[in-house]
């Protein structure tokens, strides 16, 4: 990639937050009162916060100016109509049920079709997903290409189907104990790695031959349409919106965290196309949420989002916003540091393992990168690795994942591509110090969603 591509940014800066900036002293004080958990720390101890993308963009002056036009009414909120035609236009689902954020939807669709002893198929797990998918007694079966537990591998789109992993699964446990397959557009867990229209369209076949249903983890379909529009054959002269629209039509519903590519900070939606299962999520939305025409939402963020989507399909927005990725992560490897290739699309993965051969995965290698990244910079990044795994829940034995990554997650139109360089020169600097890092052992875990809470102590 030219560096002269990201000269500058599509936008002007109208409004700015402070940061704060800290000595290492402070730092190391800071995340040891932490637990070295970067969930712990306050945000205002953090310089450059790349925990996630979640909820972190920066909104527009058109959303600015729509939070002033919510309709707080308890029900039948004219923002809730507008929400629900931006979506049926953007995304070509039926009907819409607003949510909290996207693991309300996620609760709703699971409590609605997983049943005790069932299967759910994916293009690798995520951590609520699978957390939800558990909790209604269903196990999740991985189903992604091998090349998409190969960090080094560049290979287009990680995010795509074995269809014979599925074809097994079905034979194995029969199409009825599969009550659907959960595909993501950019796998979060192998690094924001796309999947392609071809492959989504051979599963699409397959689970028609057999009536399973496919849910669409949407949260970033955005970001997935812009690399097949890059580099799947084809589609080069395809708006983003066009494929973003082709994607949704492949699938029977979809759970969507608006914190994502619709760029707000809340919110989130379950699309379904079946009149019945909607009826019966709005049912359950009502115990959970709220009523079915604000959810968990104000009427204002349901504004915002929808201004949002539109935005969030924008050719200039979507190819800035994903160049800005692969320009932190043409840095990194300039600098020799290893990381998940090719880059995806919201975040660049460090390859902890290749960082840190000197760490067993018991000694949570990924973990111990954040600390070292936080204490050189002021960086918050995320675990991927065996602490977000988590445990069976059978066995209550670790899950080993076959990758220990550091996500950077790069919040969407909030750094300038001067903070990313020096991200990069941070990281960079830890990099070459990496013989000095130690590993940890957890002294508090938590019984669901370990990373967000759990504590740790140095080796």
């Amino acid at each position: 990639m030219d560096d002269n591509e990201m000269t500058a940014e599509p936008y002007k800066i109208k409004m700015i937050e402070h940061l704060k900036v800290t000595s290492r002293e402070e730092r190391e004080q800071f995340i040891r009162e932490a637990g070295y958990n970067v969930f712990n720390l306050r945000s205002d101890d953090v310089y450059l916060d790349f925990l996630t993308d979640s909820g972190t963009s920066a909104m527009s002056e058109q959303q600015w100016a729509g939070m002033m036009l919510g309709d707080e009414s308890y029900a039948g909120s004219r923002n809730f109509y507008h929400l629900e035609s931006v979506v049926k236009e953007y995304y070509g689902y039926n009907y819409v049920v607003p949510t909290h954020q996207g693991r309300g939807a996620e609760h709703i669709i699971a409590r609605m079709l997983i049943r005790p002893g069932t299967y759910i198929p994916g293009n690798m797990y995520f951590t609520t997903t699978r957390a939800h998918q558990e909790l209604a007694g269903g196990t999740f079966a991985d189903i992604i290409i091998d090349e998409a537990h190969q960090p080094s591998l560049s290979y287009p789109f990680k995010g795509n189907v074995d269809l014979q992993k599925l074809r097994d699964l079905i034979a194995r446990v029969g199409a009825a104990n599969i009550p659907y397959v959960s595909i993501a557009t950019t796998v979060n867990m192998a690094g924001g790695q796309p999947i392609s229209l071809g492959n989504l369209k051979q599963v699409r076949e397959l689970t028609q031959q057999h009536g399973i249903k496919i849910i669409h983890d949407m949260a970033r379909v955005a970001e997935n349409a812009y690399m097949i529009q890059q580099y799947e054959p084809g589609y080069s002269d395809k708006p983003v919106a066009a494929i973003v629209r082709e994607i949704c039509a492949l699938t029977d519903g979809a759970t969507m965290s608006g914190k994502k590519d619709a760029l707000v900070n809340i919110g989130g939606f379950l699309a379904l196309n079946d009149l019945a299962l909607y009826e019966e999520a709005i049912n359950l939305v009502v115990l959970y949420e709220g009523l079915h025409t604000y959810g968990g939402m104000a009427g204002r963020d349901m504004e915002a989002m929808a201004i949002g989507i539109t935005e969030s399909v924008n050719e200039k927005h979507i190819s800035a916003r994903i160049k800005q990725v692969q320009y932190l992560g043409k840095k990194l490897l300039d600098g020799g540091v290893p990381i998940v290739l090719p880059v995806g699309t919201h975040g660049v993965y460090i390859d902890a393992t290749a960082f840190l051969p000197h760490l067993s995965q018991l000694e949570f290698p990924a973990q111990a990168l954040t600390i070292a990244l936080y204490k050189e910079g002021g960086i918050r990044s995320m675990e991927r690795g065996i602490v977000s795994a988590g445990r069976d829940q059978n066995t209550g034995e670790h899950i080993f994942p076959k990758m220990e990554l550091v996500r950077m997650a790069i919040p969407r139109r909030v750094y300038t591509n001067l903070h990313i360089s020096l991200a990069a020169e941070i990281a960079i600097k830890v990099y070459e110090n990496r013989n000095n890092i130690s590993g940890l052992k957890m002294v508090y875990e938590p019984k669901y969603l370990r990373f967000f809470q759990a504590r740790f102590e140095p080796l």
